[in-house]
């Protein structure tokens, strides 16, 4: 090839770029991430920013636009603070979840910095949100800046009918409520009629297979049998009210007895925000691994066709490199697993799996070792799975012995620790089992549920917090939000710390009473 002709082919040369060379650069990527990939994505909205709109970015969740609350300043003033001292450096990009998917790239990018930051975000992570059971499920990539819209204009309407420090108070409430602001598990969606059908069928063949005439001498009320009528009381409560919920502000949304129409809304707004973020908060390792991995994928076939030059990517394989490195633990710079670093390597393992099993991988990965086709089954484990069920399925014995694994057993009243298990034929399984723990939320963020009010009585609310691993709320912080909840209740709040396997109180916080409710609008 010509030194003209090579030039002709190359998408851009030397550092510098404009919208030509994106549209060139977008164009190529495209033409693998959809051809050789098979990748599923949104339409892409590419938009350059500066320094001083991402740090803005930063402060509103990453979102191009949202409502007005103090808490966004003071991050935009902390993380700027930051920047300019030099204490952090901001990130190559922010893409956002919707439809289009919009990708900000900062304009000090080089434009190598560019090419990698558009496979990465505008068709690595735009894949992901597209076809990942957890954000099919539980957000809408369509309606999302519309909402976002609304949800602006809504709450600035809010600030100038009853004050802006009133709607603050409010937000300030649904906010220290946010992370219990979810709905975990999907609801039933509705069924038709076919459906319908097969699910009775289904229930009565169980109940045949599994009948058992002991059943019958069961006492019940109609037999004569007692049954506590306080029980009786509770129960009908519950099943009236829906209990246990464990969406804190959809039950305030749906049953605060004193809060004005707007306030319901406004906690609804907050909530739905909530929501949308949920997933992302489950699969960052796989979420960031398939980004990595595509725009690695990407990087390399333009090379490898001679779109990008060698110094182009030289200067890739530096800035990747810094993304994927893993410090060991007693590094001076370890802050924990990367996650760009794990979701990277375990689908790197699963490629090789795919295509040159050995046999220990092949006792492991019975179903995938040497099929042939990693593409396929990386698409397949993006659309699947989170991280928790990501890492139980495919961390395999020879990732952990590469990682140099090991589990420490961390107990807050013995003063040594103990390894209890390290990457060897014994240990794999349950360094598999402790690794996955680690991206479980529900040992992260306390499941807190109501579980009782009796709305014609005393209209106290029953929090129940069901205790895993024996770790309970820190007291202080955990009274303020029993504040704030409270004041929205508009009634007393009680909480009880239940052990989640033998169903035994803890421990049990004070009653905690309303010191301003929100009544009446005021």
């Amino acid at each position: 090839m010509t030194e003209l002709e090579e030039s002709a082919r190359l998408l851009y040369r030397g550092p510098d770029w404009d919208y030509r060379k994106l549209k060139r650069v977008h164009d190529a990527i495209e033409r693998i991430a959809h051809e050789e990939l098979g990748l599923d994505t949104y339409p892409n909205q590419i938009e350059v920013i500066s320094s001083e709109q991402m740090l803005d970015a930063y402060a509103s969740l990453g979102m191009p636009l949202f409502y007005r609350h103090w808490s966004f300043g003071k991050h935009f003033a902390r993380d700027e603070m930051h920047y300019r001292k030099g204490l952090t450096g901001l990130a190559y990009e922010i893409v956002i979840n919707s439809s289009p998917c919009i990708s900000y790239v900062m304009e000090e990018n080089t434009m190598t910095m560019q090419t990698l930051v558009i496979a990465h975000a505008a068709f690595g992570h735009n894949h992901f949100f597209k076809n990942n059971q957890l954000f099919r499920t539980w957000t809408d990539a369509e309606g999302i800046l519309d909402y976002l819209d609304f949800a602006k204009s809504y709450i600035a309407q809010c600030e100038e009918r009853y004050g802006v420090r009133e709607v603050e108070r409010l937000l300030d409430a649904a906010h220290a409520l946010m992370s219990h602001g979810v709905h975990r598990f999907p609801r039933r969606g509705r069924l038709n009629l076919r459906q319908e059908r097969e699910r009775e069928e289904e229930r009565r063949r169980y109940l045949e297979a599994t009948f058992n005439d002991l059943w019958r001498t069961v006492p019940t009320p109609e037999s004569g049998g007692e049954v506590d009528p306080e029980l009786r009381a509770l129960e009908a409560r519950q099943e009236r009210l829906g209990l246990p919920e464990e969406n804190l502000l959809y039950f305030l949304e749906k049953r605060a007895p004193r809060l004005q129409h707007w306030q319901r809304e406004v906690l609804r707004i907050v909530r739905q925000v909530a929501q949308y973020f949920y997933p992302q908060k489950q699969t960052k390792v796989m979420n960031e691994g398939c980004a990595t991995t595509v725009h690695y994928y990407i990087m390399n076939r333009l090379h490898e066709s001679g779109r990008i030059d060698d110094g182009a990517y030289m200067e890739f394989l530096h800035n990747h490199t810094n993304v994927v490195t893993q410090p060991e633990f007693d590094d001076p710079r370890y802050s924990g697993i990367n996650p760009y670093a794990l979701g990277f390597d375990i689908l790197q393992d699963l490629k090789r799996i795919c295509e040159a099993p050995t046999e220990e991988d092949r006792r492991w990965f019975p179903d995938i070792a040497g099929n042939g086709d990693p593409i396929g089954t990386w698409r397949h484990a993006w659309a699947e799975y989170r991280d928790e069920s990501f890492i139980m399925q495919f961390l395999s014995p020879r990732m952990m012995r590469r990682w140099r694994l090991f589990r420490v057993h961390n107990d807050a009243e013995d003063p040594d620790l103990e390894v209890t298990a390290i990457h060897d034929e014994a240990g794999y399984r349950e360094l598999r089992k402790s690794l996955a723990a680690q991206y479980d939320l529900a040992r992260h963020e306390p499941d807190i549920q109501v579980v009782d009010v009796d709305l014609v009585g005393d209209r106290k609310l029953i929090l129940e917090h069901r205790v895993v691993d024996g770790v309970l709320l820190d007291v202080s912080t955990g009274m303020q939000v029993l504040r704030h909840l409270a004041n929205l209740w508009g009634y007393a709040v009680i909480l009880q710390e239940v052990d989640a396997v033998s169903g035994r109180v803890v421990n049990e916080y004070p009653e905690v009473a309303p010191d301003h409710p929100f009544v009446n609008g005021a």
